[in-house]
C-alpha cells in the first residue's frame, strides 16, 4: 500500500511539473505554425495540418519574435532548444 501512495505522489509531482512548463513542447507531432505551409527542420509534413518527427525535440513557436537564448531557429515559425551546446 505504501508503494501505491508513492506512485500517486510521483504522478502528482509529474503533473505539477508539466502544468508549470513554458509554452514549449517536447514531442514528435506539432501543429504547423499560423501562416506556414512547410515544416521546421527535422520534421516531415504529414500532408495535413501537422508535422511529425522520429525524434523528440523541445520546440516552441516563435510568434514572430527572435528565439530565446539557448534556442535556435529551425524555420517554419519554430525554435528548438539546443542540446549539448550545439544543435
Amino acid at each position: 500500500m505504501t508503494r501505491t501512495i508513492l506512485s500517486l505522489s510521483s504522478g502528482s509531482l509529474l503533473l505539477l511539473t508539466l502544468a508549470a512548463a513554458s509554452p514549449s513542447w517536447a514531442q514528435k507531432r506539432i501543429p504547423k505554425a499560423a501562416g506556414q505551409d512547410q515544416c521546421p527542420l527535422g520534421y516531415v509534413n504529414d500532408l495535413g495540418s501537422h508535422c511529425v518527427s522520429p525524434i523528440y525535440y523541445e520546440v516552441a513557436p516563435t510568434n514572430g519574435q527572435p528565439c530565446r537564448s539557448g534556442w535556435m531557429n529551425i524555420g517554419a515559425g519554430y525554435c528548438k532548444k539546443k542540446t549539448l551546446g550545439i544543435f
